[in-house]
């Protein structure tokens, strides 16, 4: 599936007021898939050291029911395209909503760790399928003068889902008395941390019946009746319909589906521009950002921090999550791609590299000195901060701009799956890592934080401003 937005070419095409309520209700509403998206991908953080002790594991095995949801994600991403396009952007939300809502459901309520395994992973799926569909459909759905606004609802979504996962574990091991295992409805507090997403997940599906199928989706099998409709409420009625549907179905007949063989070429394999897409996304997860999101109510507990403040901190580096990426949407298109994502290479240096020293100084009476603490503490936000601010959202915007129109769908893809096969390592490792050293661990990712700085530098082109057809 692929999605190849028109600039707007008058303004007859701007969308008027009285639409754009209905149009903004719509992009919200597919962006619910990205709210699970964080909520699932980082609710997991609540319940690690629970699943350590109800399972007796290492942290070997642990690492490996953490990360396992990544596979998931990765085909789920990779099959999302082919199914939407089989029966439409919405059927495949509403198979989205269901994944999410057994996933919740059977984590929330295991026999055994291999089968909370098995619902981490179809919950993967369903990110993965979240992933790809929100994003084409409301670029597809959306007026052209307001689609790079409301494309934004998606990444926006996606790290409010993150805050309220955090904010919500609190709450629960709150009422729990601060014990993860505390009883609780019932249920261990960890087993309804998982299981509270089963509530978005409804109003997802919910919200799917709600909005309308994409356009695109209904002039390719034939119904330009309805898409014409579609276009009215969406666009208003002052645009040629007619013109419109033309335009749409001579986009679509335009543009080449890029397979991987059209990837090969030059010295190594790939040609040297994906090899720059694939060094962006492998960059982009390597200084270990979804350690922040997976594991740190573990490591705060680590170095003495009590449970429940552990879990207030990774509900406030969820805040500052959302702050950084508000930041990077407003500037993203003022300062330029490049500079955003060195300024955020540098910042990331500064956080990882002073965690790196306070997590050198040995535990005592099972804390971190005074000092080390806060340093630890504040540096995890500063590291946070700048990763949001630029890479956490540079990243995406610049694979969706940076490839030739002929090897786009198909570079993305690769680019994409080198991101997913990235994060699995950095979180199936991080358990056995920081067992073995965590001041070396982070140290690990200080230098791929610096590594990236020269690499942006000598290889990554700018972007902003240029048309998608100037890429090449």
């Amino acid at each position: 599936m692929t999605s190849t937005p028109q600039a707007p070419q008058s303004g007859a095409r701007t969308a008027h007021p009285e639409h754009l309520g209905h149009v903004v209700f719509i992009a919200a509403a597919a962006a619910m898939g990205g709210f699970l998206f964080g909520y699932d991908s980082s609710v997991i953080n609540g319940a690690v050291e629970a699943i350590r002790d109800r399972y007796d594991i290492g942290s070997a095995a642990l690492a490996q029911v953490i990360a396992v949801a990544l596979i998931g994600c990765a085909i789920g991403a990779a099959t999302a395209g082919r199914i939407a396009d089989r029966i439409g952007r919405i059927r495949c939300m509403q198979i989205a909503a269901v994944l999410f809502t057994v996933s919740a459901i059977g984590s929330a309520l295991p026999f055994a760790l291999w089968d909370l395994a098995f619902w981490r992973v179809v919950g993967g799926f369903a990110i993965g399928m979240a992933s790809v569909i929100g994003p084409a459909y409301i670029a597809e759905v959306a007026p052209p003068a307001y689609r790079g606004r409301l494309g934004s609802f998606q990444q926006a979504a996606i790290v409010v889902g993150i805050a309220v996962s955090q904010l919500v574990n609190w709450g629960i091991l709150n009422a729990a008395d601060g014990d993860q295992r505390g009883e609780l409805m019932g249920l261990e507090a960890w087993q309804v941390m998982l299981g509270v997403m089963v509530v978005p997940a409804v109003l997802y599906g919910l919200l799917s019946f709600a909005i309308p199928e994409s356009p695109r989706y209904l002039i390719s099998v034939g119904k330009h009746e309805r898409a014409r409709q579609i276009l009215e409420e969406v666009e208003g009625k002052n645009i040629d319909l007619t013109a419109r549907v033309t335009e749409i179905e001579s986009a679509m007949h335009r543009e080449e589906k890029s397979s991987f063989k059209d990837l090969l070429g030059g010295s190594f394999f790939f040609k040297p521009i994906v090899w720059i897409g694939i060094g962006l996304s492998v960059f982009q997860q390597f200084v270990g950002i979804n350690v922040a999101f997976y594991y740190s109510s573990t490591l705060w507990q680590s170095v003495g921090v009590d449970p429940t403040d552990s879990f207030l901190y990774s509900f406030t580096t969820s805040i500052i999550n959302i702050v950084g990426t508000v930041i990077a949407m407003i500037f993203v298109d003022r300062i330029g791609r490049k500079p955003l994502a060195i300024i955020g290479s540098v910042g990331m240096v500064i956080g990882l590299a002073l965690e790196a020293w306070a997590f050198s100084f040995d535990l005592v009476d099972g804390q971190l000195p005074a000092t080390q603490g806060w340093v630890a503490l504040i540096a995890a936000h500063v590291f946070v901060l700048f990763f949001a601010l630029s890479w956490g959202v540079v990243v995406w915007v610049m694979l969706g701009e940076m490839f030739p129109n002929r090897i786009r769908a198909a570079a993305l893809g690769v680019a994409a799956a080198a991101q997913w096969i990235a994060n699995w390592a950095i979180t199936a490792s991080f358990p056995s890592l920081a067992d073995w050293n965590l001041s070396a661990t982070y140290v690990i990712y200080t230098v791929f934080a610096a590594l990236s700085i020269p690499f942006v530098l000598k290889f990554v082109k700018e972007t902003k401003g240029k048309a998608l057809e100037e890429m090449g």
